[in-house]
C-alpha cells in the first residue's frame, strides 16, 4: 500500500523558484464556526462514554482493567480506521461522508442508552469510534480548505470545539446522565440529528468547493521548501512520539481523574465531575492560544514550551492537596493542549498534498495512543493504586526535549530562485 511517505523526494531541489505573489484568500469564519460546532457536538456526544464510567461501574460490575477495554475498543476503532479514510479520500474526496459518519456515531449512542450487558458496551463504543474516524480526516481537511492561508487559527477553531464539547461531557452527565440513569444517554441523540444536519450544509459547501477547484487553471506551489525524505520520516517520528507523551498523559486525566480525586480526597461523584470539567474546561482554552501563536512565532517553539513546559506542573500533581490539585490540573490543561494544532499543521507542512493521510494519522495515532493508555494505566491501577499512576505519569512530559530535533521550515518565498 502507498503510503503518506512514499511521495516525499529523496533528494529534491536545493531551492525551488519564488512564485509570485498571490492575492490574499478570505478566511471562511462561517464555515469555521459550523465545523467546530459539529465538532462540539460529535466530541461531546464522545465524552459521555468517558464521564459515565461511575455509572457504568456500579452498574455492571466493571473492574478498572475493564473499562479501560472500552476505551481501548472506542480509541482503537477510531485510530485504525482513520489514517485509512484519510489515505482513501485524499484521491476521492467526499463530502457527505462527514454526516454518514455521524450516523454511527448516532447509532453508537442509542445502542449504549440501551446495553444490557458488558459486551453490547462494547459494540456500541466501536460505533461512536467508527464515526469518529470518519469525521476527523474530512473535517480537518475543511477547516483547512476554509483557512484562507491561517492554518494553526483554522486548526486551533476547529480543535476547540472538539474540546470544549469534551468538557460539557462531564457537566452534562452530572446534570442528566447520573440522575436519570442509563436510559438518559438516548436524549443526547437530538445532538447527533443536528450535527448531521449542519454536517449535509457543510457538504454542500465542500462540494461546490470541489468543483471550483476542478475549474481553475492554476496549482498552488508548496509554501515551504521540501525535506529530504529521510528527515521528512525522522520529524514525523518525533511528532508522533510527543503525540504518545501528551494522549497517554491525557488519558490519565480524562478516564481516572474522577477516581483518583473520589478515592484521595473522598469527593462525591458529581464534585469530581466538576474538577473534570474544569480541566477540561482549560484545555479548550488552551487549544485556542496554540495555533495563531504557531502562526506568529512558528509550530516549533509552540511545540517545545507545550509539551516539555508542562512537566514541572505534572511532577508536582501527584502530591498536592485538593486546592493546588485542582490548580495544578488547570495549569496542565492550558498548556498542554495547545500543542496538538501545531504538531498537525507541521506535520501537513512536511507532507503537502497528503492532508486527509496526515489528519487521519495524527488524528488516530492520537486516539490509538489515548486508548492504550487508558488500558494499560487501568490495568496498573489495579495491580498497584490510583496515586502510585499518577506518580508514574508525572515524567511522560520529558519526552517534549525531543523537540529540538525537529528540522526548520524554510518558506519557498523566502528562498532566492534557481537558477
Amino acid at each position: 500500500m502507498e503510503t503518506a511517505l512514499d511521495n516525499v523526494p529523496d533528494n529534491p531541489p536545493a531551492m525551488p523558484p519564488a512564485s509570485a505573489p498571490q492575492p490574499a484568500e478570505k478566511t471562511g469564519f462561517r464555515v469555521l464556526g459550523a465545523i467546530s460546532f459539529s465538532h462540539f457536538l460529535n466530541d461531546m456526544i464522545q465524552s459521555l462514554l468517558l464521564a459515565i464510567y461511575p455509572l457504568l461501574k456500579g452498574n455492571f460490575h466493571l473492574s478498572f482493567a475493564q473499562i479501560g477495554l472500552i476505551t481501548l475498543t472506542f480509541q482503537v476503532t477510531a485510530s485504525l480506521l482513520q489514517p485509512l479514510v484519510g489515505l482513501y479520500t485524499d484521491k476521492h474526496p467526499k463530502p457527505y461522508s462527514l454526516a454518514i459518519g455521524m450516523g454511527s456515531t448516532l447509532c453508537g449512542l442509542l445502542l449504549l442508552s440501551v446495553a444490557p450487558n458488558f459486551g453490547v458496551l462494547l459494540v456500541a463504543a466501536a460505533l461512536v469510534g467508527t464515526g469518529s474516524s470518519v469525521f476527523h480526516p474530512e473535517a480537518s481537511r475543511v477547516a483547512r480548505m476554509a483557512s484562507g492561508g491561517r492554518h494553526g487559527l483554522a486548526q486551533s477553531l476547529f480543535q476547540v470545539g472538539g474540546n470544549a464539547g469534551s468538557a460539557m461531557g462531564p457537566l452534562l452527565a452530572a446534570w442528566i446522565i447520573i440522575p436519570g440513569g442509563q436510559a438518559s444517554i438516548a436524549w443526547f441523540s437530538i445532538a447527533a440529528l443536528v450535527a448531521i444536519v449542519v454536517l449535509r450544509q457543510i457538504g454542500h459547501w465542500y462540494a461546490r468547493q470541489q468543483s471550483a477547484a476542478k475549474g481553475k487553471a492554476k496549482k498552488k506551489g508548496p509554501a515551504y521548501v521540501a525535506l529530504p525524505k529521510r528527515k521528512v520520516t525522522q520529524a514525523v517520528g518525533i511528532l508522533l512520539l510527543l503525540i504518545f507523551s501528551k494522549y497517554f498523559y491525557m488519558a490519565s486525566l480524562s478516564s481516572y481523574f474522577t477516581f483518583y480525586l473520589i478515592s484521595k480526597f473522598q469527593l462525591s461523584v458529581q464534585d469530581a465531575q466538576i474538577h473534570l470539567f474544569a480541566f477540561l474546561f482549560a484545555v479548550a482554552v488552551g487549544t485556542v492560544a496554540g495555533g495563531p501563536i504557531g502562526d506568529r512565532i512558528g509550530r516549533k517553539a509552540v511545540i517545545w514550551t507545550s509539551i516539555l513546559g508542562v512537566a514541572p506542573f505534572t511532577l508536582m500533581l501527584p502530591y498536592a492537596n485538593l486546592f493546588w490539585t485542582g490548580i495544578l490540573s488547570v495549569i496542565i490543561g492550558l498548556i498542554l493542549a495547545s500543542a496538538f494544532s501545531a504538531i498537525l499543521v507541521f506535520a501537513q507542512e512536511l507532507m503537502p498534498g497528503k492532508i486527509g493521510t496526515v489528519s487521519g494519522l495524527f488524528f488516530g495515532f492520537a486516539f490509538g495512543m489515548g486508548g492504550i493508555g487508558a488500558a494499560l494505566l487501568g490495568k496498573l491501577a489495579d495491580l498497584t493504586d490510583i496515586y502510585f499512576v499518577y506518580q508514574v505519569c508525572a515524567f511522560l512530559p520529558l519526552i517534549g526535549l525531543l523537540a529540538a530535533f525537529l528540522p526548520k521550515m524554510q518558506k519557498v518565498e523566502a528562498a532566492p530562485a534557481a537558477a
